[in-house]
């Protein structure tokens, strides 16, 4: 980078810190720390909502997604709007009237102790581990530019945000977010602009729309069935999975999650935590389609400049220090030769749609369909290569964007966009940071601590707790960057590897709160066991997943863990009443 994008990278930066700090100033209690005294507005509520979900994985791996696989990933997000609705009748004003710090401490109320124990323990694990998913995120950016040892750059990466996170609790998360949205959102657009304008030929944006869906990129509605009717299970991201597990996910992350339940927390009363949520039902698949667009765009963008055969650098130069050089520059050749044909049909596609040419335009996207698979084909034979040469760096969708942003935007902007990339991970991490003190300090430390030798220690002082949880968000800051450490080799992309991540826990937690809140009958030793078995049924699915045995797309985890855990527990409460009832007949 030049020493502009430099001189901005770091302003921003340091901006931020400097801003969080500044609105760190909030009540020295637990309510004030971590739910910033219930003051929020809506408006508030809705950003920090959206800046928790869109982490630096979205604005980084989305555009590298849609270049891969297509925009199908947005479907992803169908059931959010419907899940946005049910939350907003059931679990809002629920949590509200019981006036909760965490959304567990509920399920003691309804049920007992372990089944708030087991659940919230599920939470901080799976939340701990997607945060140092996010953690990784920019740090990839840093050691790509810099040749840092990733080691030491997630260090440095978690160390920054935990600064403003610790001091200032939510308010600090929430005003920063605000900010970093609003630098974000411009960026991209400025990003999306210089794709579009640096197509050659004059080439206008509904042509570019155009070339994109000849390619087969603008797959935004898929239906998940194969060419015999049957429907593929294996299938991760089309409108049937996207609706009803995409529903399931929406549900436990924004109505069970703590770093999402803890957001709305903070809002006045119910309707401003309303209004925050079903805007975000209404705003979040337009904003993801338009991420997913820009990767869309830049697919178009190399048809005419020359893309390189695998995006990741780095790992590209390490391989060919190898002994599998000569195989890789083979298959590299291959690729180039493929993607000068690319670029010809791509030309005289546009020139026949420019003419009317209905004739050649349906030859010229016939041929340039048939071209770009060659070149695929040359891609992934690279990439298998690459398997070999270099374990575990294999994966590149994560840097496409990323490449484009260093080579091809100007001095000032390249900087504007990498810092970009920290803010939407620092908005998403210092949440999730939040959240996981939040749940330690409430749901562990505070209900198990009793000294019973000396009860009158029992009731610590305000302050006392609320210097207790900055030591507790530290931990979870430490913890988060240890899992950094592996997280590059999780999932196809980072983007999908959180997303897998958070599957495995999701449904069984929507499950026991589903009981809850609607099967009363339901007590809790039914639902503990359930929701144990229920995990196990998830994980052993996707484990047969993972080797072959049993193809079953991660969006499904959640609907089977969710009902599984339901049917359990009613299954396990007759249980238990009909032997109660054999044990006093007896």
């Amino acid at each position: 980078m030049s020493r502009l994008d430099w001189i901005i990278l770091v302003i921003t930066l340091v901006g931020i810190i400097s801003y969080g700090l500044y609105k760190s100033r909030t009540s020295k209690n637990l309510e004030g720390y971590f739910l910033s005294n219930r003051s929020m507005p809506w408006y508030l509520v809705l950003l920090s909502i959206m800046g928790t979900q869109a982490s630096a994985i979205t604005f980084l791996s989305a555009p590298g997604q849609a270049f891969t696989d297509g925009m199908r990933f947005v479907q992803y997000y169908f059931g959010l709007p419907l899940a946005m609705i049910v939350i907003c009748i059931t679990f809002v004003p629920m949590f509200k009237k019981l006036n909760v710090y965490t959304a567990y401490e509920f399920l003691e109320q309804r049920f007992d102790v372990k089944t708030r124990t087991f659940t919230s323990a599920l939470f901080l694990l799976s939340r701990g581990l997607s945060t140092g998913i996010s953690i990784c995120a920019p740090s990839i950016i840093l050691s790509s530019l810099m040749g840092w040892d990733i080691f030491w750059t997630n260090i440095v990466m978690g160390g920054l945000l935990i600064i403003y996170t610790v001091t200032g609790g939510a308010k600090a998360v929430a005003y920063t977010q605000q900010l970093q949205l609003i630098i974000i959102f411009s960026g991209m657009f400025i990003a999306g602009y210089y794709i579009v304008n640096y197509l050659p030929n004059n080439i206008s944006f509904t042509e570019a729309l155009s070339l994109s869906g000849a390619t087969g990129k603008l797959n935004v509605i898929t239906s998940g069935f194969k060419a015999d009717g049957s429907f593929d299970l294996k299938d991760k991201f089309n409108i049937i999975s996207g609706t009803i597990g995409g529903f399931f996910l929406a549900l436990s992350y924004f109505g069970t999650d703590h770093s999402q339940v803890g957001r709305y927390l903070t809002a006045k009363n119910n309707t401003e935590s309303r209004l925050g949520l079903l805007m975000n039902g209404i705003v979040k698949i337009p904003m993801q389609f338009l991420i997913l667009l820009i990767g869309a765009l830049l697919f178009v963008f190399y048809q005419y400049q020359k893309p390189p055969v695998f995006f990741n650098e780095v790992a590209d130069k390490q391989a060919y220090n190898t002994s599998y050089r000569p195989q890789l520059e083979k298959i590299k050749a291959e690729y180039n030769t493929h993607q000068l044909t690319v670029a010809d049909y791509s030309t005289k596609f546009i020139e026949a749609e420019r003419a009317n040419d209905a004739a050649n335009t349906t030859l010229y996207k016939k041929q340039l369909q048939e071209a770009n698979a060659q070149a695929q084909a040359s891609r992934k034979a690279y990439v298998d290569v690459m398997k070999k040469a270099v374990p575990g760096k294999d994966k590149d969708a994560d840097y496409v964007f990323l490449h484009f942003v260093v080579d091809y935007l100007p001095a000032g902007l390249v900087g504007l966009l990498i810092a970009i990339i920290f803010l939407a991970a620092w908005g998403s991490i210092a949440a999730a940071l939040n959240s996981l003190a939040s749940c330690t300090m409430i749901d562990f430390y505070l209900r198990f601590k009793k000294d019973h030798a000396h009860p009158e220690k029992n009731d610590a002082s305000e302050l006392k707790k609320y210097h207790l949880s900055k030591w507790y968000t530290l931990a979870w800051g430490l913890f988060c960057i240890v899992v950094a450490q592996f997280a590059s080799q999780l999932g196809n992309s980072l983007i999908e590897a959180v997303n897998i991540l958070g599957s495995l826990f999701y449904g069984v937690i929507l499950g026991i709160f589903i009981v809850a809140f609607y099967v009363k009958k339901v007590k809790g030793t039914a639902i503990f066991i359930a929701a144990i078995i229920g995990e196990l049924v998830v994980i052993t699915l996707f484990v047969l997943d993972h080797y072959g045995i049993f193809g079953f797309g991660f969006l499904w985890l959640n609907v089977v863990g969710c009902v599984a855990v339901v049917l359990l527990a009613i299954l396990m409460q007759n249980f238990y009443k009909q032997k109660s009832l054999t044990v006093s007949e007896a």
